[in-house]
C-alpha cells in the first residue's frame, strides 16, 4: 500500500482501488475516469473504499458528500478529498 505522504493523492486513491479489486481475483490498470462500478466494485466495496479514502487522508467525508457521483471514478475521489483537505 502506498503510504508515503510523497505518492499523490490520485496514486494513493488508485492503490487502494486496486487492493479491493485484488480481494476479487481482479488485475487491471485503474484509469483515472474508469468508472468505479463497471470495472467490478460491488455496493460493499464502494463502502470500504470510502472507509479506506477517510483513513489513509485523515479525513471524515461528511454524509451530504457520500453520494454515486463523488465515488464514480479515481478523479471524482481526487475532486473530493482536495475538497475537503482544503476545508481542514
Amino acid at each position: 500500500m502506498l503510504d508515503r505522504p510523497d505518492f499523490s493523492p490520485r496514486e494513493r486513491i488508485v492503490d487502494i482501488v486496486v487492493q479491493i479489486l485484488a480481494k476479487h481475483s481482479i488485475s487491471r490498470t485503474v484509469l483515472p475516469d474508469d468508472d468505479l462500478r463497471e470495472i467490478g466494485l460491488s455496493s460493499l466495496d464502494m463502502v470500504n473504499l470510502m472507509l479506506a479514502v477517510e483513513a489513509k487522508f485523515d479525513i471524515e467525508i461528511p454524509e451530504r458528500d457520500m453520494t454515486p457521483a463523488n465515488f464514480r471514478s479515481v478523479s471524482a475521489i481526487e475532486v473530493l478529498v482536495g475538497t475537503l483537505l482544503q476545508a481542514k
